[in-house]
């Protein structure tokens, strides 16, 4: 692992090994780039991943409140696409990724998204399961509002987390760094409930010339299908799949599995 300068934003980003395919990863919230190290490892090594954190986690400075968390990773990842790549997302990050391959489809060679938490999409094709997503989300947002971000990021990894593991079973390190990257998720849910910069108008994905493969944990909760089909509909070259016996967080929890998927679509060539 190579840590590189801090040249995208002010934010931290590292390189996950050493191949000439070039790859720009986005982790998920109150994850960090780190999180994407099996999935590096799954994919070979021809591959190099290189994987910026968000603000508020990982080694990245702590969130200022300016401008969104959306955009600030935007230009990020701008200033990190300086030749054609493979850019992989997951959750918010895949949200990251789909922005930069409408900005830059110049210099997007393919675009893996696993769970786009993109959920404007869902607002326009089956409004009922945003509805059901407020629901489950409301007590995050309330322990956001009493100012208890631990509460919050205890009931936010209930129900997006690997699952399986008590909060109090955590290492503690590993309950401070969630609780710390639970303060983007107002802003980011503001972002991905609405269309801020016009992604879902008509034709506004028909620029995304790179193919675009949409992944999805077999368990995962049914917004995530919702979002997926409806991003394959609207994107000229993409295909949706789901990975068998896993939930919203196989990068992590089976990253061989979502790894081989990727292998499999980027052989098409």
């Amino acid at each position: 692992m190579t840590v590189l300068p801090a040249v995208a934003q002010g934010l931290h980003v590292r390189r996950l090994g050493r191949g000439a395919r070039q790859v720009l990863g986005f982790h998920c919230t109150m994850a960090h780039s780190g999180a994407l190290r099996g999935l590096a490892q799954g994919l070979g090594p021809d591959v190099a991943v290189t994987a910026p954190d968000m603000p508020s986690h990982g080694r990245s400075p702590d969130w200022d409140g300016q401008g969104s968390v959306l955009d600030r990773m935007i230009e990020a990842g701008i200033a990190l696409l300086r030749e054609p790549m493979d850019l992989i997302g997951h959750s918010f990050g895949g949200v990251v990724a789909l922005h930069l391959a409408v900005q830059r489809p110049d210099l997007v060679r393919s675009l893996v998204l696993f769970e786009p938490v993109f959920f404007a999409v869902a607002k326009q094709d089956r409004p009922e399961d945003t509805v059901e997503d407020a629901r489950s989300m409301q007590p995050v947002h309330d322990a956001l509002a009493a100012e208890d971000p631990e509460t919050a990021a205890r009931l936010f990894n209930r129900l997006w987390g690997a699952g399986g593991t008590a909060w109090s079973d955590l290492a503690e390190t590993t309950r401070a760094a969630m609780t710390r990257g639970v303060a983007i998720l107002a802003d980011a849910n503001a972002q991905i409930t609405r269309d801020p910069h016009g992604l879902l108008r008509p034709g506004g994905l028909d620029d995304v010339a790179a193919p675009v493969l949409l992944l999805r944990g077999a368990h995962s909760p049914a917004i995530t299908a919702t979002a997926n089909e409806g991003l394959a509909r609207r994107l000229p070259d993409a295909v949706s799949l789901d990975v068998e016996n896993t939930g919203h967080m196989a990068p992590l929890t089976h990253p061989a599995r979502v790894a081989d998927a990727i292998k499999r679509f980027w052989s098409r060539g």
